[in-house]
């Protein structure tokens, strides 16, 4: 395990982050929300962790009493941009 945490020891509660974010996104029920990682892990941790994540590495995300998420990284096919990225670039053609 690379980091573990806690909501208690997040910035915002996770009533004001919902609040936030149903302002903009209507949330159904089933949508997770990440809320990102608690001081002192992933890329503040000194010395800079080595790698991150890598191609078949396993996130997971679990939430006591509810359920776990998991994820395997795959790499991005050839030419791949998120969409955003591309039309943020269009006006290079």
């Amino acid at each position: 395990m690379r980091e573990t945490g806690s909501s208690k020891t997040a910035l915002s509660s996770i009533e004001m982050i919902r609040l936030h974010l149903s302002e903009a996104f209507t949330l159904e029920p089933g949508d997770v929300i990440a809320t990102g990682t608690p001081a002192g892990v992933g890329v503040a941790r000194e010395p800079f962790p080595e790698g991150l994540l890598k191609v078949g590495d396993v996130v997971r995300i679990e939430i006591e009493g509810i359920g776990e998420l998991e994820n395997t990284v795959v790499d991005e096919p050839d030419g791949y941009l998120v969409p955003e990225a591309e039309e943020s670039l269009a006006w290079l053609r």
